[in-house]
């Protein structure tokens, strides 16, 4: 990874602590401990903050990151961890831009992370994001009790050492796209915070044409892990996709193979060969993954669904071609913007409709 920029979205965190982590400086993790009413992120949203100025992830939009800053600096220096309160209910407190009348207050943990710490728990957190274990791990939040410091971190390999109502609640199983929810545990004169860790979506991109190029970027900078396979030489080469965790030169017939040996949350057929795409459609109809997603019109859709048989029934219900949400898109990247837009709705369970047309009022 080259040096990272000023900003980082959420999702580039792994990257950035990566960087940071193989360099052996320490971050402070600044983690949403509590909030009320409306609040840009909730309870367990984390960001990574260095000492040269540079962030990884957003807590509120932009309006409390400058004084989290300068808050972070005094606990990189001492080390010693810190919550901060902030609330933007009031629009009177002009103090760095955070009295917006928001609606919402959160209360803010920064600890720090280093080599004698281990970097937890967002070590833990990162490895199981990038191995896709479902696991969570809990923060001491506040304390009375010196037998769990503040921010005190707990994970799969210490959760023994956690109170045992705390070591409970992070084995409670989190379900896959339920969308993690934090729980605040008290137990012996301390409040805990559990955080089941998000598992980034798995995508297999079946074609790897130029087209394929901004829909793996895309999905590379919201985390995803994708997966590209195709049977062409010159366009299965890994330099073309430096966001992809893996590109794989392997025939369309091979492809069953590579659906025992992986699990996927969702597919895109996009290779633009007509028997290619026949293949994978039939493929992926022995498979389980819930999206099938399926480029180019509706005539050529109902052309494969034929060619593939008594197959086709077995995609009801989750291929969706022609693919994407409707945007007016008509370039490859707004095209790959409207493909990455639904399989995000879906695995949501939204209708990926307009808030403001939701909204009352």
């Amino acid at each position: 990874m080259t040096q990272p920029g000023l900003i980082h979205s959420g999702v580039a965190a792994d990257e950035f602590f990566r960087y940071y982590v193989d360099r052996a400086e320490p971050l402070v993790l600044a983690t949403v401990a509590q909030t009320l009413g409306s609040t840009y992120r909730k309870a367990g949203a984390q960001m990574l903050i260095a000492g040269d100025g540079r962030v990884a992830g957003l807590l509120s939009g932009g309006c409390l990151e400058a004084d989290l800053m300068e808050r972070a600096r005094k606990v990189l220096e001492t080390g010693e961890p810190a919550t901060v309160h902030y609330d933007t209910r009031s629009s009177d407190d002009v103090i760095w831009g955070i009295g917006l009348g928001c609606e919402g207050a959160m209360t803010i943990l920064l600890s720090r992370l280093d080599r004698a710490n281990d970097y937890q728990p967002f070590h833990f957190a990162s490895r199981c994001r990038f191995d896709q274990i479902a696991a969570s791990f809990a923060v001491v939040t506040q304390t009375r009790n010196p037998k769990y410091p503040l921010g005190a971190a707990f994970w799969t390999q210490n959760k023994h050492s956690a109170p045992a109502a705390v070591a409970a609640a992070m084995d409670v199983p989190t379900p896959r796209g339920a969308g993690p929810s934090s729980q605040v545990v008290e137990a012996e004169d301390a409040t805990f915070l559990v955080v089941p860790i998000e598992l980034p979506p798995r995508l297999l991109l079946l074609g790897a044409g130029p087209d394929a190029m901004p829909l793996v970027e895309i999905a590379g900078l919201m985390n995803w892990q994708v997966t590209v396979i195709d049977h062409r030489p010159a366009y299965a080469i890994a330099d073309r996709f430096p966001r992809a965790r893996r590109v794989l030169l392997k025939p369309s017939a091979e492809l069953p193979q590579e659906l025992q040996a992986g699990q996927y949350d969702a597919a895109v057929v996009m290779s633009h060969h007509l028997l290619s795409d026949q293949a994978y459609l039939a493929a992926l109809a022995d498979s389980s993954i819930p999206y099938v997603g399926l480029l180019g019109p509706a005539p050529r859709r109902i052309r494969l669904l034929h060619e593939i048989g008594d197959k086709a029934a077995r995609l009801s219900g989750r291929l969706y071609g022609p693919i994407g949400l409707d945007l007016g898109a008509r370039s490859p990247e707004t095209i790959a913007l409207a493909i990455v837009a639904e399989i995000q709705a879906v695995m949501a369970g939204r209708e990926g409709g307009s808030f403001s047309k939701l909204a009352p009022g």
